[in-house]
């Protein structure tokens, strides 16, 4: 998959997307990632959705003679034209506190002691963090596990129908596995072309894993946070890739804009999108990362006035390393992958083997973007096998 993530709150009304999917096909993605599209609570979350079959006033025209479904279906047949497939976020491990659900179902969801609906929250350098906008689902101990089940899948059947082929499933391991299995046979049942990606960052590779083998076709990685040098990334990728592909991306829309983070510097920009594409079966890159934009994006502010100017064009560059992911098998797949020593420690030299067919890959990085690095070998054989 090379998925590129239009923001829809950056992006605008879905009529405006055409000219995004145009430019996301010419670089060569065949997926195209749309964060949720569906009618937020009052603080406007994108992530906290209050009415899951009714679409963003922001992303439609009301005075359209077109339903809002309607002129969804009208951008997703224009996608399948031009040969991407649309991805949507699934959230069903909350909903916003203010969605009618939570008073009229409150057995689905988890109660505090004093009654209150209980909300997500995470830490952040040791502090807990709380989403107060946001209620928790009671997968696990709910009075009424089947309607909760059946109002899950009538999202998924609900979203299927305005044409997305793909869903990013966020907070993932916060959902029992067995509730996974159900919806994803079930839907696979129905609709065969259907993929599930699990948004499982933040957690262990054991907790992935658990995740991974609920039937997800792909997990996400964390690539974006590699240093070239420790061990860990590597020690999550082969607990995992055995049971199931990722994918990696340079940045999100949860992480600051990485032209903003490295000051401008092209190089970095350019270093770590061919590291993401090459390093797993996977890439994503978010909309304006092309462009070297600054502001990062916010899933309640963000609006289609934050488009900036480009800084950088790199849309032939994402080409070219998008056609270089298509056209060789081991790039398109998890494989064996070793870190190789060299003399310069500015210079990353990963190896790669391909399980499915005889291609190897040395990938020799410079990890420095600010200088030109020096490489060189007497024989370019001592570190791959094939000849």
């Amino acid at each position: 998959m090379k998925i590129y993530n239009l923001f829809p709150l950056l992006a605008g009304k879905v009529k405006q997307w055409p000219p995004h999917l145009e430019r996301a096909a010419e670089m060569g993605f065949d997926w195209v990632f749309v964060n949720p599209i569906q009618k937020p609570g009052r603080s406007g979350s994108l992530y906290s959705i209050a009415d899951y079959f009714q679409i963003n006033p922001l992303l439609v025209n009301g005075r359209s003679q077109k339903s809002s479904e309607a002129q969804v279906k009208e951008v997703a047949r224009a996608a399948e034209e031009l040969g991407l497939k649309l991805m949507i976020d699934l959230v069903i491990n909350h909903c916003a506190t203010d969605a009618k659900l939570v008073k009229e179902h409150p057995e689905w969801f988890i109660q505090e002691p004093d009654g209150s609906v209980a909300h997500p929250y995470c830490m952040e350098d040791g502090k807990k963090v709380i989403w107060e906008d946001l209620a928790r689902f009671d997968h696990e101990h709910t009075a009424d596990p089947e309607g909760l089940y059946r109002f899950f899948f009538e999202i998924v059947e609900y979203l299927v129908q305005l044409g997305f082929k793909g869903f990013r499933c966020d907070a993932a391991y916060q959902i029992p596995g067995q509730l996974w299995r159900r919806l994803i046979s079930e839907t696979k049942a129905r609709h065969s072309d259907i993929l599930f990606t699990a948004e499982t960052l933040g957690c262990s590779a054991d907790q992935t894993k658990r995740t991974a083998q609920a039937g997800f076709d792909y997990i996400f990685n964390s690539a974006k946070w590699w240093n070239f040098k420790s061990p860990w990334l590597l020690e999550q990728y082969n607990l995992t890739r055995d049971a199931v592909p990722s994918i990696a991306f340079p940045e999100s829309h949860d992480t600051e804009r990485l032209f903003e983070e490295s000051n401008g510097n092209e190089n970095a920009l350019k270093q770590r999108y061919l590291f993401t594409a090459v390093f797993s079966s996977g890439v994503m890159m978010p909309i304006g990362y092309e462009f070297g934009f600054r502001k990062k994006l916010h899933v309640a502010k963000t609006r289609p006035k934050d488009w900036e100017e480009p800084n950088i064009d790199l849309t032939d560059f994402i080409k070219k390393v998008n056609s270089i992911k298509a056209r060789y098998q081991i790039f398109q797949e998890e494989c064996p992958t070793e870190i190789l020593s060299d003399d310069n420690p500015n210079i990353l030299l990963l190896w790669k083997a391909s399980c499915k067919g005889s291609e190897e890959a040395l990938i020799i990085l410079n990890k420095d973007i600010q200088n030109r690095q020096p490489f060189y070998v007497d024989d370019i054989y001592q570190y791959v096998q094939s000849k």
